[in-house]
């Protein structure tokens, strides 16, 4: 399946890396069940697809709030991560996604705009043989505040030395989206997996 792009003159393209490039949502979530249910904190499937997008530490923080527990932010953020790097040879690209980071590649710039730490995505794209794909990357921690809010894809923007409106974003998330929107840029939506078995069907 070949994604519709929206017509423009686009001189970069932006990334989110986690159920964008990386069909790596599956195994989030594989790492999210063990890693929380651990300390007893039950974390739907449906909430944590809405959740994308939002930073590992900011899940745990609003998951604690929710359920008046008091799990320790940092140990269960790298127990998850350490869980995830275990199931990364699983890991595989969305199809449609490569298809255009192939055909692309070395006409304009890409960037990757992740709520995810620099070592996971970096870990993702060294196992899909991706990251030398990228000519820049913005992680959590590289920004203030996180998508919806457009300052993730306004530095990754920068970086590139591209104006917002040239820049063409692909996200899988609603929260990716509004922060694309906000940023003044053109968007295409990847779907979720289970969308995408609904196509196949």
């Amino acid at each position: 399946m070949k994604l519709t792009l929206p017509a423009g003159d686009f001189q970069a393209y932006l990334f989110d890396c986690d159920g964008t490039i990386a069909d790596s949502m599956p195994l989030h979530y594989l790492a999210w069940k063990q890693a929380l249910g651990e300390w007893g904190c039950e974390f739907p499937e449906d909430l944590f697809y809405s959740w994308g997008g939002m930073p590992v530490r900011e899940i745990i923080s609003t998951l604690n709030q929710r359920h008046g527990l008091a799990m320790p932010v940092e140990e269960v953020a790298h127990r998850k991560e350490s869980l995830y790097y275990e199931l990364l040879p699983k890991l595989t690209a969305v199809p449609e996604v490569l298809h255009e980071i192939e055909s692309a590649h070395g006409r304009i710039p890409f960037a990757v705009v992740s709520g995810s730490t620099r070592e996971s995505v970096v870990k993702s794209l060294r196992a899909m043989r991706l990251e030398d794909k990228f000519d820049a990357m913005v992680c959590a921690g590289d920004y203030t505040r996180a998508k919806p809010d457009p300052e993730p894809f306004l530095l990754a923007a920068k970086k590139l030395s591209v104006a917002p409106e040239h820049c063409l974003v692909f996200e899988d998330t609603d929260m990716g989206i509004q922060a694309a929107k906000a940023a003044g840029m053109a968007w295409v939506r990847i779907l979720q997996p289970w969308e995408r078995k609904q196509q196949e069907t």
